[in-house]
């Protein structure tokens, strides 16, 4: 081999292994920002992985009481209205950081009605920490499977399989009317439980093409919030999660278990 190509063949498999950290290094959210970077980042509308980063930074702030972080305080409120879902997510957990704030209470309660699941549900677990269970039905929507619908009609050219492990915002099928393709994705991490059509079936605007069974993160918090706000009527869907069954892992049977025993002491002691 030439120098030259050598040399070539270094160059490529160094950009190979650069490039890939590149990529980690500027969407991992552990690396540490400055006071003047998380401002810069909160106000990038173009970039939502920059604001997400920001926020999950200040949350922890906000955890270790901060005092510094309050600075911030009027961007969480603004951020409950972003356009972006996954931006919205996140303002409402780390808004549950800090519950001495009157204005991020009435913001969580607003969100509630966000349009998307996982945002309104993040807000209610975010309301448990204000000691507010307003958000009780969102909470236990959590504990079941998402439907997905075609948001469009047309024809399915493409779908994923039946117990596929999917993140949120992860492809489930893809639906094409006449020369536009729609991608159908899914709004929360978790797995495929179902698939209601198959590939090359025609559908109409709402109609299901799959459900898919919250991840074991999402159910853990659920139960969690439960334990403190559970109702007797929210049994049924708690009591999923108590089978002795190898797709639900033993933590979350525990949990569940813990949690109807926590509901039913409570309806005890009510009136």
């Amino acid at each position: 081999m030439s120098t030259r190509n050598r040399l070539l063949f270094f160059l490529i498999a160094w950009l190979i292994v650069l490039m890939p950290f590149l990529f980690w290094w500027s969407t991992w959210f552990g690396r540490h920002l400055s006071d003047t970077q998380i401002t810069e980042y909160l106000n990038d509308d173009k970039h939502p992985r920059h604001i997400q980063h920001a926020l999950v930074q200040l949350g922890e702030r906000m955890a270790r009481q901060d005092a510094g972080a309050t600075r911030w305080y009027p961007q969480l409120l603004r951020l409950a209205s972003h356009p972006v879902e996954e931006v919205r997510n996140t303002d409402a957990w780390v808004m549950g950081q800090d519950t001495s704030t009157a204005a991020f209470h009435e913001t969580l309660l607003k969100m509630l009605k966000d349009s998307s699941p996982m945002v309104s549900g993040n807000a209610a677990l975010s309301l448990v920490r204000f000691d507010d269970a307003a958000g009780r039905p969102q909470i236990v929507a959590l504990l079941q499977p998402a439907s997905i619908v075609a948001p469009v009609g047309g024809r399915v050219i493409d779908m994923d399989k039946a117990g596929t492990s999917v993140r949120q915002g992860g492809l489930i099928a893809k639906v094409q009317n006449g020369e536009r393709t729609t991608e159908i994705r899914t709004p929360t991490t978790g797995r495929i439980r179902a698939l209601s059509v198959t590939t090359g079936a025609t559908v109409a605007v709402g109609t299901q093409v799959a459900s898919v069974d919250p991840g074991s993160e999402q159910v853990w918090e659920a139960l969690r919030a439960l334990y403190l706000v559970g109702q007797i009527e929210d049994l049924p869907a708690i009591r999923i999660y108590e089978r002795n069954v190898p797709e639900i892992p033993d933590r979350l049977r525990q949990q569940a278990l813990l949690t109807e025993k926590a509901i039913r002491e409570r309806a005890r002691h009510q009136p």
